[in-house]
């Protein structure tokens, strides 16, 4: 499919820059394909009237890492000195107890071999300093970067030195600050990896919660590490020229028995955010049924994708021509979706990582 029929324009006023407060007063729009009036307005706290005794929601327990570095690549000269040049990372996927992929700016010129220095200039690696070394490549433009400290050092080191990831769209009109480490974490976040927010679910509260368990509403975990690649713009004239990035993901045998119950006995699944759904389809077998699963996932859903396990979507609002709203735009229907964004730019709906969200049905799917 042509990549520009993904395409809108979108103001810029509508991008939120803080989440809305208290999280769950954030606005909710009903996107039901196979209703009369398909779009109707609400707010998060309304989810548990939304759904039924019986449903069960995904989702995605990762945990966002301060995975953003500034510091100095260096190579030796010509004439014996190190020539150095400034360079942000952000760490994309781990790969190794030591090793991470990552996204350098700038990139072209960082060579293998290379030494990076994170978060000081001088001493060795210690507290304030994160060295490593390029060892590898990638296709994508990510180079492999092997540390010089190893498993729960690296992770101590990573928390002292990193920023917090904040998303393009937000980073290049404010800086990060201290409550952004607050605001873009889940309240349920557990499984440190992440190096981007599962952001539907930044909405919920401990109040939401109880009020959805008093609803008789079943909540299941499931873990992807959302990568950077999440934010990279598909820049293929076609879907079927882009390369998905990959992230990695698990599904715990007891989630997955539990949720096959809940369609067994006509309960509906509803993935809470994007993330939870791509790794739910990853782990369905052809017939729906959910299985262990464990791995990195690439899938990418675009229309004429036939859904598996998932039945409703909890998701915020995507950025133009991304997967993200390829992907929304399978689920719902391609139609549907353009009309529900032009419904929610109208009706000053706020977009992206710290917006509003929606509630997805799936369109039927021949």
């Amino acid at each position: 499919m042509r990549v520009d029929l993904f395409d809108f324009d979108l103001p810029d006023e509508r991008i939120a820059l803080r989440p809305a407060v208290p999280r769950d007063s954030a606005r909710l729009l009903g996107v039901d394909p196979h209703a009369q009036a398909p779009l109707s307005d609400h707010i998060v706290s309304d989810l548990p009237l939304l759904l039924e005794s019986g449903d069960a929601l995904v989702f995605n327990d990762t945990k966002v890492i301060p995975a953003q570095f500034e510091g100095l690549r260096r190579r030796p000269g010509p004439e014996g000195a190190d020539v150095t040049v400034s360079v942000s990372a952000t760490l994309h996927m781990r790969a190794a107890s030591n090793r991470w992929w990552a996204f350098l700016k700038p990139g072209k010129r960082v060579k293998q071999g290379d030494r990076i220095e994170f978060g000081g200039s001088t001493g060795t690696c210690l507290v304030g300093r994160l060295d490593a070394t390029v060892i590898e490549k990638g296709e994508g433009g990510e180079v492999l970067l092997a540390f010089d400290l190893d498993g729960p050092a690296l992770d101590e080191a990573i928390m002292s030195v990193g920023h917090v990831p904040l998303p393009p769209y937000i980073a290049s009109k404010r800086p990060e600050d201290a409550q952004d480490r607050a605001d873009y974490q889940t309240i349920y976040a557990r499984e440190d990896g992440a190096v981007a927010a599962p952001t539907a679910g930044l909405h919920f509260t401990d109040a939401l919660l109880s009020a959805l368990e008093d609803r008789g509403i079943e909540r299941h975990f499931v873990t992807l590490h959302v990568g950077a690649g999440t934010f990279l713009p598909v820049k293929a004239e076609t879907t079927e020229d882009h390369r998905m990035h990959s992230e990695i993901g698990h599904v715990s045998a007891a989630t997955a028995e539990a949720l096959n119950a809940v369609r067994a006995r006509g309960g509906r699944i509803v993935s809470v955010g994007t993330t939870s759904l791509r790794l739910l389809e990853s782990a369905a077998s052809e017939d729906g049924k959910i299985q262990p699963w464990s791995g990195a996932t690439d899938i990418f859903i675009t229309p004429g994708y036939r859904f598996r396990a998932v039945d409703m979507l909890m998701t915020n609002f995507h950025l133009p021509r991304s997967t993200l709203f390829m992907l929304v735009s399978a689920f719902a229907g391609l139609d549907t979706m353009r009309a529900a964004y032009a419904h929610a730019i109208a009706k000053e709906y706020r977009f992206y990582s710290y917006g509003d969200s929606s509630l997805l049905k799936k369109a039927d799917h021949e």
